[in-house]
């Protein structure tokens, strides 16, 4: 019974333990950092909320253009599991992760729009999390299952942008 508690609990963290629910940690701090820190912190410039902007939606541009091309190739998009095929097209010829480059985005953009610019100290922080615990080992089984054809493209194409 503990056996089958233990794999039921290792399934279930990760579920918790997946991109989406960092990010969401992190804009959760981003807003509590907005809201608690002195309003003489705040620039609230319209430039800033327009750059925000900017940042958000091309942050989810990214991710939906990574998504369909995944979608495309008929792989995974979910980080824990193993890729059907390495995708090197679209987006992919760009950055070697642009959904967590999307959500890097996401972040430092509504650390603009909420005025929160201490809070933009927590990028750099979710892009060495996201890189440790997905980018990775992610590569890891690209790299074992595509050999040739991942360290090609990553000569190519950079990590990040």
């Amino acid at each position: 019974m503990d056996k089958a508690k233990a794999e039921v609990t290792l399934r279930q963290m990760k579920w918790i333990d997946l991109p989406p629910v960092w990010l969401a940690a992190s804009l959760l701090i981003t807003w509590w950092i907005g809201r608690l820190q002195p309003l003489s912190w705040r620039v609230g410039h319209p430039a800033l909320d327009l750059l925000g902007g900017l940042l958000v939606g091309g942050g989810l541009v990214l991710i939906l253009l990574a998504a369909y091309e995944m979608r495309r190739r008929r792989t995974t998009i979910i980080p824990h599991r193993e890729p059907d095929a390495l995708v090197t097209t679209g987006i992919f010829k760009r950055s070697r992760n642009p959904i967590y480059l999307g959500d890097t985005l996401i972040l430092a953009g509504l650390a603009l729009r909420w005025e929160a610019p201490v809070a933009l100290l927590l990028v750099p922080l979710f892009m060495f999390t996201i890189q440790e615990r997905f980018i990775i080992p992610e590569e890891g089984r690209l790299r074992r299952k595509f050999r040739a054809d991942f360290a090609r493209y990553c000569q190519k194409t950079r990590r990040w942008v």
